[in-house]
């Protein structure tokens, strides 16, 4: 019989909804007052990492600035997040991604347990105004765990907390740096994007809406063997 997994470990953005559009915007907000140009292409660099790190990414680009104390720094940090709450008011139910509620309906029916790992401090409101709380066991957010992504402490808290031991965990994630944390961690890592940047998962979609729960578990099942 084929092993079977006994949990998900979800990321937040990018895969169960896109925020990411609400963070470039928030960013650039605070990047155009503090004399710094990003755009698009630089907000790249910033998927899947926490928001004092992507603050330092944003503050190189002008060195006189990186020498700011840590207290603006936060400041900066926080006037960031207050700009991106302002933008989440507008998130609801019809901002999940698509495929994403039938698979999760589906986990839970198969009475498998499921955790979000995310390395936004929102978490939990973001579900909430998604509509989708009470399908969540557990959920990490940034201020749960000391190391973010490509540690994979996110989703080792999460089993750890689910009571499930690493390798029956599944976790999909979007970016390089979760793939890598989610293979670190000794679980089953399922990449939604290109495969040129998610070559080092375990399974692959290019989207959402390719994430079928039966051919999951087989590629699980298959994988799972050799590891």
């Amino acid at each position: 019989m084929m092993k079977q997994p006994k949990a998900f470990i979800f990321d937040l953005d990018g895969v169960i909804t896109d925020t990411a559009e609400y963070h470039y915007q928030a960013w650039k907000r605070l990047a155009d007052e503090i004399g710094i140009y990003i755009d698009r292409q630089f907000n790249e660099e910033l998927k899947g990492i926490g928001r004092m790190e992507s603050l330092e990414k944003i503050l190189a680009l002008k060195p006189e600035l990186e020498k700011l104390s840590v207290d603006k720094k936060e400041n900066l940090a926080a006037k960031k997040n207050k700009y991106y709450k302002e933008l989440l008011k507008s998130l609801a139910p019809a901002d999940i991604l698509p495929g994403i509620l039938p698979l999760i309906q589906e986990i839970r029916l198969r009475g498998m347990k499921i955790a979000l790992g995310s390395a936004s401090k929102n978490a939990q409101r973001v579900l909430e105004q998604l509509e989708l709380t009470n399908y969540f066991d557990y959920i990490v957010d940034a201020a749960k765990v000391s190391k973010g992504k490509p540690h994979p402490e996110t989703f080792l808290t999460a089993a750890d907390a689910l009571g499930v031991p690493y390798d029956f965990c599944i976790g999909i994630e979007d970016a390089p740096s979760g793939v890598t944390a989610v293979n670190e961690a000794g679980m089953f890592s399922v990449g939604v994007g290109s495969k040129e940047a998610l070559s080092h998962s375990d399974y692959r979609v290019n989207q959402t809406d390719e994430l079928n729960f039966d051919r999951i578990i087989e590629a699980y099942g298959l994988v799972s063997v050799g590891k």
